[in-house]
């Protein structure tokens, strides 16, 4: 699969697009529709299913140098009211700020990020390592590991620091229950 086409895939989810636009319109520094809900549509389209279906929440990750949970919590309703009407859960979080609460979360390392694709690249699988964005001519992607696994449907593992091998076995179970096609590789 490449770029065109996940991206054509991706935004058959009618929600994808309406959270593009939104961040669009609001210029939020750095801000990136991410992971779960672009591949999971894709997931579904490909295996027959509703667009939707399956998608735990919508995340959007942004940079801004202020790191005060004030700015980020202020952020997070702003999108939350302007995104309501979509129904679907919204998951917003400024990248700068991640590494203040990560690791008494997560029992885990998580240095510092300096742009939003940072915090792509620490995902818990390669497979979801992916953003969106909307540009003033179309949409830019980020996908390091690209769009083989996608289109296969493998979940594999990102080893890295913040890794968690019993997180990843719980998200792989999850996905497996909601995807029966899912190839699973287990965590080393």
């Amino acid at each position: 699969m490449d770029e065109p086409r996940f991206l054509a895939l991706a935004l058959k989810n009618p929600v994808n697009i309406a959270i593009l636009d939104e961040l669009r319109r609001l210029a939020l520094p750095d801000a990136w529709l991410v992971s779960g809900c672009l591949v999971q549509t894709v997931w579904n389209v490909l295996t027959g299913r509703a667009v939707d279906h399956g998608i735990a929440d919508y995340d959007i990750f942004y940079f801004d140098p202020d790191t005060s949970w004030d700015a980020e919590d202020a952020v997070i309703r702003q999108l939350q009211a302007r995104l309501d009407h979509l129904g679907v859960r919204i998951e917003t979080r400024n990248q700068a700020r991640v590494h203040l609460w990560y690791p008494a979360k997560h029992a885990l390392p998580y240095p510092p990020l300096s742009c939003s694709t940072d915090g792509i690249d620490r995902f818990l699988t390669q497979n979801t390592q992916v953003g969106v964005r909307r540009t003033h001519d179309g949409y830019e992607v980020y996908a390091p590991h690209g769009f083989d696994d996608v289109a296969r449907l493998i979940a594999r593992p990102n080893p890295g620091s913040n890794f968690s091998a019993t997180n990843y076995a719980v998200k792989a179970q999850r996905w497996k229950s909601l995807w029966p096609e899912v190839t699973v590789i287990a965590a080393e």
